[in-house]
């Protein structure tokens, strides 16, 4: 069967992450990797299984880790910025209380780091109007935006994103398999660049993708677990708050529970949060609970989710209660990603000719 251009690029990225991963695990020094998340509220299931669980697993074997908040993109397509501050602890305290270490792992804001958002001008000047337009993440956002009209940073937010990757040097971005595009801009701007202002030494590396083998979660709707659709089980909720929601989670009429995923998901994702959640196979699950039905499946999801949650979520109780401390360590995470970007972007001046000194 032919394969289209767009598999055909998922495949060849597939084979190089599995390479990676194995050069990850031999000399993970040689390696950096930049990845983050807008502060819009709580972080849930599918993010922790999604991303968190991954950039602790890469932090832990020595990788460096720049964790970005990119408070500045929740102005690409909102108005409201009252929320903002409450919503950058919140994501702190997620952070922090799912493993994430800020002796190991920087961590910090996109508002906070001026030379970062300034390499954004050049950066601009080597794509095209049409090739941001043609960007599929671009198109997804918009079509989530309804009848507003899309704002200039959500049409460059491809670009905003190269400039947060190579400003600290990073050479790993760990996306989804709809993401590759956009990370393949970033390569785009490096190779640019270094063709145009730094073809004997180039300054720039061309990031590659980790790429993610983590299983999408649905909500308890049945739709894609998300923020904004109030379907998520968030890491902040408590045993009681959980257990409600597990219990409204949608299922079907069959008595006998079996993990088909593709004729029965939203059985099979309860099956796969309680796999997740304790290690097992939805398999095995399902075998378990059998002719118990949907009442039997949802308690043993329940006692599962909050048995795996529940150190992380005392932790979370403890870090939300100091949000001096946690004000203080993105702070000094704040300092570390300035002087990473003030020298990218001196040496950016200078391979563009524009340091500029005084005369007499």
């Amino acid at each position: 069967m032919t394969t289209t251009p767009e598999q055909h690029s998922y495949l060849r990225a597939a084979t190089r992450s599995a390479e990676l991963e194995s050069l990850i695990a031999a000399a993970p020094g040689q390696f950096r990797v930049l990845t983050g998340d807008r502060p819009t509220g709580p972080l849930h299931l599918g993010h922790y299984f999604g991303t968190l669980a991954n950039r602790v697993r890469l932090q832990d074997f020595g990788v460096g880790v720049m964790l970005l908040v990119a408070d500045y993109q929740v102005i690409a397509d909102r108005d409201a910025v009252e929320g903002i501050p409450g919503a950058v602890l919140d994501l702190l305290a997620d952070y922090l209380a799912a493993g994430i270490d800020p002796r190991r792992t920087t961590v910090f804001a996109h508002s906070a780091v001026p030379a970062l958002n300034q390499l954004m001008l050049p950066f601009l000047s080597l794509v095209s109007v049409a090739e941001l337009h043609r960007n599929p993440t671009v198109k997804a956002e918009a079509a989530t935006t309804g009848e507003r009209a899309m704002s200039g940073l959500l049409l460059t937010y491809p670009v905003h994103q190269a400039a947060d990757i190579l400003f600290c040097g990073a050479n790993l971005v760990p996306v989804g398999r709809d993401q590759l595009p956009h990370l393949e801009l970033t390569r785009t701007i490096a190779r640019r660049f270094n063709q145009r202002y730094a073809a004997d030494a180039p300054l720039f590396p061309e990031p590659e993708a980790v790429l993610s083998a983590a299983p999408l979660l649905l909500g308890v709707d049945g739709q894609k677990m998300s923020k904004s659709r109030g379907n998520a089980i968030t890491l902040r909720d408590d045993d009681d708050r959980t257990a409600a929601l597990i219990r409204s989670a949608r299922t079907d009429g069959e008595r006998t529970i079996t993990y088909e995923p593709d004729r029965r998901p939203e059985v099979a994702n309860l099956l796969l949060i309680a796999a997740l959640c304790s290690d097992r196979t939805p398999e095995q699950l399902a075998t378990e609970v059998g002719s118990g039905g949907a009442a039997l499946l949802k308690s043993t999801v329940t006692e599962a989710v909050n048995e795996r949650l529940r150190p992380l979520r005392r932790r979370r109780v403890e870090l939300a209660a100091d949000p001096g401390y946690l004000l203080d360590l993105l702070a000094a995470g704040n300092a570390v990603a300035r002087d990473l970007a003030d020298a990218t972007l001196n040496e950016v001046r200078q391979r563009m000719h524009m340091c500029y000194q005084s005369v007499g």
